[in-house]
């Protein structure tokens, strides 16, 4: 007599989410706008308009000189700052200040957290839940300061880096995710001499802007500056910025509010 034993094999898969191609559902729904993983890049590329836009966490020394220079050239801009920013005592003036001019505030994450890895961006560093509270969290503390979230929908991921996942989780929550427009290499003002061949001095940022405008265009553009950098950055790009508003002006374009670049249709 013969005995057989049956084994019961069970095979789970589990699916890791991935990011790697731009989300197939349109998250907006401007005219000839431009998305990246979900997220707005870029506004009307018909239209020469553009936006500035400037971020926020650690770094506060440029308060100053950006809010002089927006207020005598007139130009409303938009402000993603971390929970970190926002509680911090040496920022409640010139974020009052701000509100009470029309800029736009809204969310950078509240802990500056990294959201998906340098190099695979389809492999998430965070859950649902971190992402949620941690955003939620820097909701809060704008709350705090007068800012409601209903006035503050659009928000820029911290370190301006994010997947279609990540895209995904902002919808769940009623947010509206945006990346300033790559190409002018404004987002390397926050290097410094000590990085090696990453650092780019604001002359040459500015030249890379300009050059740029003259081979494409900015139309629709999202420009992102720093609004303070590391001691280690004494060339601070937001000194250029009178010289850039003229010239930009000069050939053309408008300032708008980012509202206003990313306005929607009905």
């Amino acid at each position: 007599m013969f005995r057989y034993t049956l084994y019961i094999i069970f095979t789970f898969t589990v699916q890791a989410v991935t990011a790697q191609q731009p989300a197939k559902e349109y998250p907006y729904n401007i005219k000839n706008g431009v998305t990246s993983y979900g997220a707005a890049i870029r506004g009307d590329t018909t239209q020469k308009k553009l936006s500035i836009v400037f971020t926020a966490h650690d770094f506060n020394d440029g308060k100053k000189k950006v809010s002089k220079t927006l207020k005598h050239y007139k130009i409303k801009a938009a402000f993603f700052l971390t929970g970190y920013f926002y509680q911090q005592p040496a920022n409640r003036r010139f974020i009052k200040k701000m509100v009470k001019r029309g800029h736009y505030l809204g969310p950078h994450s509240d802990a500056h957290l990294l959201y998906a890895d340098w190099g695979k961006r389809d492999s998430l560093l965070v859950s649902y839940t971190t992402f949620e509270t941690d955003l939620l969290n820097n909701y809060t503390k704008m709350e705090q300061l007068g800012i409601v979230k209903a006035a503050a929908p659009y928000f820029m991921p911290p370190y301006e880096w994010y997947n279609t996942t990540i895209a995904g989780w902002c919808r769940q929550l009623g947010v509206k995710l945006i990346n300033f427009t790559p190409g002018t290499g404004s987002n390397a003002d926050y290097t410094y001499p000590e990085m090696g061949k990453s650092y780019k001095s604001s002359a040459d940022i500015y030249k890379r802007i300009l050059s740029f405008e003259e081979q494409k265009n900015l139309n629709g553009f999202i420009l992102l500056v720093h609004l303070g950098t590391d001691p280690r950055r004494t060339d601070k790009f937001y000194n250029y910025l009178p010289a850039l508003i003229n010239e930009v002006k000069k050939r053309g374009y408008k300032w708008v509010p980012l509202t206003e670049l990313l306005k929607e249709n009905n």
